[in-house]
């Protein structure tokens, strides 16, 4: 919930500068249903106990969908970087069986209960990558306490390009947003 959090802080952030993300907004992207599914699944997985193996591979499944959703429209400035971000993630998360390691240092601060049910991040026993997992810890006392990644910060600071790259002054005009695709723009011709 923090990761999603920050991310909706990155995404407002150009509101602050009373500039508003119509770039963002208005842009057709491709295959949009991919983010959104992905997004959907994460929440489920941490919010319903799914069976042993099932929740892993769907947790890894989500980060596939994400990275096609990058890969189709990463013509978008800073979309690479939330790439990036998803990609050193997902692939840790493969690496140590569906589950991105977290430091027992970092669970502790958060508060996290280490023995709790399927959830996206574990302390493992010889985790794969551990600087790439979840090392950072929002403390309990704050609200929404929890552990993060170096992807995650990437994922974060990645949609916030994409919400300044995008935004325009506020009472400017608004341009249609580009064609999806070379069918799209040829048959505009």
């Amino acid at each position: 919930m923090l990761v999603l959090a920050a991310g909706v802080l990155a995404l407002l952030s150009p509101l602050v500068a009373l500039r508003w993300p119509a770039g963002l907004l208005l842009r057709r992207w491709r295959w949009a249903w991919l983010i959104w599914a992905a997004l959907l699944l994460q929440i489920v997985i941490i919010d319903v106990h799914l069976p042993a193996g099932f929740a892993e591979a769907l947790h890894l499944a989500t980060y596939a969908a994400a990275l096609a959703f990058v890969w189709l429209n990463r013509e978008v400035w800073g979309l690479l970087v939330v790439g990036a971000g998803a990609l050193s993630n997902g692939v840790t998360i493969a690496l140590n069986g569906g589950v991105l390691p977290a430091s027992a240092g970092a669970t502790a601060a958060a508060g996290i209960d280490p023995d709790h049910a399927f959830a996206n991040t574990a302390v493992l026993a010889d985790p794969v990558l551990p600087w790439l997992g979840d090392v950072f810890a929002w403390p309990d006392p704050l609200p929404l306490a929890n552990t993060f990644s170096v992807g995650d910060v990437l994922i974060v600071l990645g949609v916030g390009i994409v919400a300044w790259s995008g935004s325009r002054r506020l009472g400017s005009p608004v341009r249609e947003a580009p064609a999806d695709d070379a069918a799209t723009a040829s048959a505009e011709r």
